[in-house]
């Protein structure tokens, strides 16, 4: 019983230690995602304005743009995915990918050739462990992305839409991230950036009950929309990160309070474990007393 007693202990030891290191990492993620909310709510006014000023000169312009021109036929699609670089936050990567894979099944199932753009590196493993190529990769900001990030992102994505048709073009741009809801919810959500569709882009602005203002175009709609609309995707693409960045923080704290609650479940039932075979050892110890007493009395009067 003794023996059994001290691996009990060891492993209540064991259990303490690793409940510390999940509450601190809990607390670390408590912190970081106040921090993530505050930068998506703080990114919300500029993509919302430039929302409006894209879709204002858009619905001024008859020019064909070709960020805003839908193909006739098209052939191939950029899909770029947003995950994480570590883990130890529950299944936010796993779920991001699948609504990822989800949305290339569809897309080829259009007769559409798909082109991976990944983020993070738990989406770049799932793709080398099943020999898949990517087109384009980016990894060790995640977890506190910045607008340069966002813009080295964009610039290839939006060059690759440019081409169109060219050899390594693409006639869509599609990104699948993680949207933050609250600190219990975090959903999957896939969207087309571009071409730009006119009509969502002009629903959104209508949704905020303001009115589309009146511009004239210098030197031409067609380069307003040239500079415009490389900052719409770069913007989109931020506010992307943003709300991943801050789901897998909340992803994380939950993981880890889901983990200190587990193992202080686990402390409690080994330490009743650990006292019934303490208290199985002292009814040994009684017993081998008692018993003992009982033979050294009964041999003291047999003797007499």
């Amino acid at each position: 019983m003794g023996a059994q007693l001290r691996v009990y202990k060891r492993r209540i030891k064991s259990v303490s230690a690793t409940k510390k290191i999940t509450r601190a990492m809990e607390m670390i993620a408590a912190a970081r995602v106040v921090k993530a909310q505050r930068a998506v709510a703080a990114s919300t006014p500029y993509a919302t304005e430039l929302t409006r000023a894209v879709a204002a000169v858009a619905k001024g312009s008859n020019d064909r743009h070709p960020l805003t021109t839908e193909a006739e036929r098209p052939t191939r699609a950029a899909v770029l995915l947003v995950t994480s670089d570590r883990g130890l936050a529950g299944g936010y990567s796993a779920n991001v990918i699948k609504k990822a894979e989800e949305l290339t099944a569809r897309l080829v199932a259009e007769g559409k050739e798909v082109l991976p753009y990944v983020v993070g590196r738990k989406g770049v493993a799932y793709y080398n462990f099943r020999g898949r190529d990517v087109a384009q990769s980016w990894t060790g900001f995640t977890e506190s992305p910045t607008y340069a990030d966002a813009k080295a992102i964009a610039d290839p994505l939006i060059e690759t839409v440019i081409k169109a048709t060219e050899e390594g073009g693409v006639d869509e741009l599609h990104i699948v991230y993680t949207e933050f809801q609250s600190m219990m919810t975090q959903v999957p959500v896939e969207a087309r950036l571009l071409p730009l569709s006119l009509k969502e882009a002009t629903d959104s602005v209508e949704k905020s009950d303001k009115l589309l203002p009146l511009f004239e175009f210098e030197p031409s709609a067609e380069g307003v929309l040239d500079a415009l609309l490389p900052r719409y995707v770069e913007s989109r693409v931020y506010n992307a990160l943003l709300q991943a960045a801050a789901s897998k923080h909340a992803a994380t704290r939950r993981a880890m309070k889901s983990a200190t609650d587990n193992a202080e479940e686990l402390i409690k039932s080994l330490t009743r474990l650990a006292n019934a075979a303490r208290q199985a050892d002292i009814t040994q110890e009684i017993s081998e007393i008692v018993g003992g007493a009982a033979a050294l009395a009964d041999a003291t009067a047999g003797s007499d």
